[in-house]
């Protein structure tokens, strides 16, 4: 019911109340739990948040993982958000149109990839923690997904293997040794969610969305935004959330997880 609440009749873009407005938002642990599906109670928020201001995600998972965790089985997350930004943007939706996409592979080249995909296969060979599941790389269109454990693992698995992370840095010391091996390829290593870390071009995080927010104004029907809220829990330096927070063009605001990120747009937008 919240859902078909969100996707309800809503005003253009142009003659929403606070219209140069567009809040932005990660996906895990600010609008969903890890990995998890988003609370009724979050869609029935951000309804009535969409109803004053513009509203979009971005996240670093492919779009498919975030209509799994957004939308529903009848309503695609295209028709919940103005903006749908999958790996970081690489792969955007505005108003459930596709906009413009871009591939890591064509940038990095065949062979180059090759080479970087050996290293990490071996890495994870020869790394000794307490667990190994399955899909250490995932290919995606704008990066790839590294996990040390596996992105196979159960949710328990996940949380305690972010446990034994933050006691022994096996993904800080991942990044640390593919920098080593590979200085020149131009690459940014961002740690997010609770057991992997994604690999991209530089500027390829998430504030390559922004560039979609901008030429918003050159669309027809399009808005110049001049206010952009950004709302994500990996804010400090090296989370996946930590360039776009602190973009001089954003607003940005650090949560806890999604109760937080409910608290705060209720403060803020007066909900």
């Amino acid at each position: 019911m919240a859902a078909v609440v969100a996707a309800s009749v809503l005003p253009p873009l142009s003659e929403r109340p606070m219209k140069n407005t567009v809040v932005l938002f990660d996906v895990d642990e600010t609008l969903t739990p890890a990995r998890r599906a988003v609370a009724p109670e979050m869609l029935q928020l951000l309804s009535a948040l969409r109803h004053k201001v513009a509203i979009g995600y971005v996240g670093g998972s492919d779009f498919a993982k975030q209509q799994e965790q957004l939308g529903t089985t009848t309503i695609p997350v295209t028709t919940l958000f103005d903006f749908c930004f999958a790996e970081n943007g690489l792969v955007a939706y505005r108003m459930g149109q596709p906009l413009a996409s871009h591939s890591f592979i064509k940038w990095i080249g065949e062979d180059n990839y090759k080479k970087l995909v050996r290293f990490l296969l071996h890495y994870v060979a020869d790394l000794d923690i307490p667990i190994k599941r399955g899909t250490f790389v995932e290919f995606r269109n704008g990066m790839i997904n590294v996990s040390p454990i596996g992105r196979n693992a159960s949710n328990q698995e996940r949380a305690e293997f972010n446990a034994y992370d933050l006691e022994h840095h096996i993904r800080e010391k991942f990044i640390e040794a593919v920098k080593k091996e590979f200085p020149d390829l131009g690459l940014t290593y961002s740690i997010g969610g609770m057991i992997s870390f994604d690999v991209f071009p530089n500027g390829w995080n998430k504030t390559y969305c922004l560039q979609h927010i901008e030429n918003e104004k050159n669309l027809p029907g399009g808005v110049e935004y001049t206010t952009i809220h950004f709302f994500g829990d990996k804010t400090s330096p090296g989370g996946n959330d930590y360039e776009i927070y602190d973009d001089p063009r954003t607003i940005g605001h650090s949560v806890k997880g999604p109760a937080d990120t409910m608290a705060q747009l209720k403060e803020l937008f007066d909900l």
